[in-house]
This record gives C-alpha cells, sequence and structure tokens, in this order.
C-alpha cells in the first residue's frame, strides 16, 4: 500500500480550454468515421446516452455465483488519497512491482521508468530498441513475471516498424550504475499493426499464463480471421508458446476473437477474464470472456442478441467511457475512461451485474488510461492528458492513488 501523504489531494482545476478542446475533438472524431482512440479519444461520437449513467445493461452470460461469495454493493465509493507521481510524458502501462514501487512506460518516448511509490521520485530504466511511436502505437502494456522476485523478468508489448510485439528484458539493479533493463528477447511477434486499433494490454492470468489484448489495426476483416492475431485475445506460455491445453485450438495462442480493439484485461475473485474494448460509433464494451467465445466485431456493435455472438456485459455510449485499462476490487470491475474522463465502475454478483454502472472523478483529472488493483481495497490510476489528444493541466501526466469500496 501507498501511504498517504498528510496533505489533502485537490483535484486539478481544468482550464475552460480544455471544455472546448474537447467539444472539437469530439467533432473531428465523428467527422473521421472510425478513430477509436484507442490512444485517443475513445470512439465516435454517436447518438446520446440512453440513461443519465450513459450505460445500459446486456444480458448476463452464462455462469453462477461462486459458493461464499457476495455481490458487491450497489452503490461505491471512489477517493483520491495521494499523487504517487507527476509529470510523466505518454504513461501508458503500470506494473506494480513485489516491493510496492511501479514500473510505468511512455508510450511515445519508449521507455520504461521506475516510480517510488512513498517518495514519487521517477526514475528512468532504459528505452526498448525498436519502439516505433505513431498515431495510436508506440510502447503501450507492461507487465511483470510471476515469478519476478526470481527471475527479475519485465515484458512490453509495442509497435514496431513493421508489427505489434511483445518482448521481455532483465530487469537488472546496480549499486554503481543504477536500474536499468536488459537487451529485449521477443517472445512474439506479427501481431499486425496500424495507425490505429493497436491494442496493447498485457498480463499475467491467476494460471501463470501471458494474456495480451490486440486490435485490428483499422483492417475489420482481422478480426474474425482465426488465423490473425489481430482483433483478438490471446493467451500463451510465458515463453511465447501455446500452451497446449484451455486454448480453443492447441497449436494456437488465440483464446478469443471478434474484438475491435482490448486494452482492458483483469481477473476477479473467481479468477474469471474480463475485458473492456472500444467499440465505433454506437457502444463501448465490458465483456466476460470465455476461450473460444466470438464477441461480434465487426458483424455487430454491443448488445445484439443474434445467436453465435457474446454480448457484454455492459456497454456504453462512447462519449461517455472510450474504454482502457480495467481491473477488480472490492467486488466491482472499475473501468478507466478516456473520451469519457472518468472512473466507471460495475458491482458484480460472480459473473452477473447487480446494478448500473457509476461513475466517479467525472472531468476532474481528464482522461484516463491505466487501472491496477493493488490487491486490496485501492487503485493505481494513471491519467493520460499528454498524448496528445489531451489538454494537459499543470501537474500531468499523473499516478493516483484510490480507496475504493
Amino acid at each position: 500500500m501507498v501511504r498517504s501523504r498528510s496533505l489533502p489531494v485537490r483535484p486539478p482545476t481544468r482550464p475552460p480550454l480544455r471544455v472546448a478542446a474537447a467539444a472539437l475533438a469530439g467533432l473531428a472524431l465523428l467527422a473521421a468515421g472510425c478513430s477509436d482512440g484507442g490512444s485517443g479519444g475513445g470512439s465516435d461520437g454517436g447518438p446520446g446516452s440512453p440513461d443519465r449513467t450513459g450505460a445500459t445493461a446486456g444480458p448476463s452470460p452464462d455462469g453462477s455465483r461462486s459458493p461464499g461469495s457476495s455481490p458487491a454493493p450497489a452503490e461505491g465509493s471512489a477517493k483520491v488519497v495521494d499523487t504517487v507521481a507527476k509529470g510523466l510524458d505518454s504513461p501508458w502501462g503500470l506494473a506494480p512491482l513485489p516491493d510496492g514501487d511501479l514500473l510505468v512506460s511512455s508510450r511515445d518516448e519508449g521507455t520504461i521508468s521506475l516510480v517510488d511509490a512513498e517518495s514519487g521520485k521517477v526514475s528512468e530504466l532504459g528505452s526498448v530498441p525498436g519502439v516505433d511511436p505513431g498515431g495510436e502505437g508506440g510502447l503501450l502494456g507492461i507487465a511483470v513475471s510471476p515469478d519476478f522476485a526470481e527471475d527479475r523478468q519485465v515484458y512490453a508489448y509495442f509497435t514496431s516498424a513493421s508489427d505489434n510485439r511483445i518482448v521481455r528484458m532483465l530487469y537488472e539493479a546496480d549499486e554503481e550504475e543504477g536500474n536499468r533493463l536488459g537487451a529485449p528477447s521477443t517472445v512474439l511477434r506479427g501481431i499486425p499493426k496500424g495507425m490505429i486499433h493497436n491494442g496493447g494490454r498485457i498480463a499475467f492470468g491467476p494460471d501463470r499464463m501471458l494474456y495480451a489484448g490486440t486490435g485490428d489495426s483499422g483492417d475489420r476483416s482481422l478480426a474474425q480471421d482465426r488465423e490473425s492475431l489481430g482483433g483478438k485475445i490471446l493467451r500463451m506460455t510465458p515463453d511465447g508458446e501455446p500452451p497446449g491445453s484451455g486454448n480453443p485450438d492447441a497449436d494456437s495462442v488465440v483464446y478469443s476473437w471478434g474484438h475491435r480493439n482490448v486494452q482492458g484485461l483483469a481477473w476477479d475473485a473467481e479468477e474469471r477474464l474480463w475485458a473492456a474494448e472500444f467499440g465505433q460509433n454506437t457502444w463501448d464494451e465490458l465483456n466476460l470472456i470465455r476461450p473460444g467465445g466470438n464477441y461480434g466485431w465487426p458483424e455487430v456493435e454491443g448488445e445484439a442478441g443474434e445467436e453465435g455472438f457474446t454480448d457484454p456485459v455492459a456497454q456504453w455510449r462512447p462519449a461517455d467511457a472510450s474504454p482502457s485499462g480495467i481491473a477488480v476490487a472490492e467486488g466491482s470491475v472499475w473501468m478507466a475512461a478516456l473520451r469519457g474522463e472518468r472512473l466507471w465502475r460495475v458491482p458484480l454478483d460472480g459473473a452477473e451485474r447487480v446494478a448500473e454502472p457509476q461513475a466517479f472523478l467525472e472531468g476532474e483529472y481528464g482522461r484516463l488510461r491505466t487501472v491496477v488493483s493493488d490487491g486490496g481495497d485501492g487503485l493505481w490510476l494513471v491519467t493520460s492528458e499528454t498524448d496528445s489528444r489531451g489538454t494537459p493541466a499543470e501537474d500531468d501526466d499523473r499516478i493516483l492513488k484510490l480507496e475504493v469500496s
């Protein structure tokens, strides 16, 4: 846990320019017709929200509540208790270390830095060779090995000149030379790249397998192409190989398909995988992921009720969400919204929603990119105002510490 400082954290004051800029950006996105703002403002505008929260219920997937588990309360809370770090440049991925410190990636700079969670000191560990930033690409998600204390391996997902790929690097600590990263070793290559829809989230699951959310790279057909790594959720060994069991095809790392641009992955207490996905003009989605599931893109967007496709558990108008990272804490999924500039809470009872999603921090800290659980009742939250689509305030970008219930 990060210790709260004695002074209260005051929400930053957003200049009037940010409202005008957001409105102009929304019009530009609507005119463009397809930029989902994976690094930017989220999906296109679309019609107005169907209710006051901008969220609607999807049908509950099959699955019952585990014995002894309790549903999350309908009403929760989220309070910022600390600004852990500030002045970050295009932060994207965040990975907690066993000692409580944090690793953070810079999308545009292609660097990974160490954040001292007590002092807030930010120390650059080094650049990741081969990163080719541009559009929604660059150095994206990062993760640490489940055996980090022994093997010191850091994983990174990035856009190269030819593809999106996953590498791993040895994180070394040297008293004389300081902290640094070793040369990268390729774990998986060949994920389609584009100026948009590069996905980028990676995480280790409870099964110790490595998962990755990918995008369709702007080519819709890839999402339904079982031979392509684009528009998928991938599941692989830490070495990048098919796990041998648990995937629909034993010889493939493809776990689910029909995705437009997945940037949020998290597991609940029952070890079920949840994923957030950018829609296009109509619906952003929170999905419960099952191996071999087809989540519809580009045939359907949002709840369709069509045979052969899995409907989302919750959906939002893009102006209210455009989701990136997600985390699970206190019985709820917490979802960071870029264009929506808020943190969504989706209370769960097993595999089902128990209440309408709640919004927190609306407009207080701008665009929100990544949210990570601290393993208890807290979250780390990363803002995304310096990615060329925001309106940075003086201290942007930041890592915030939240207490939630």
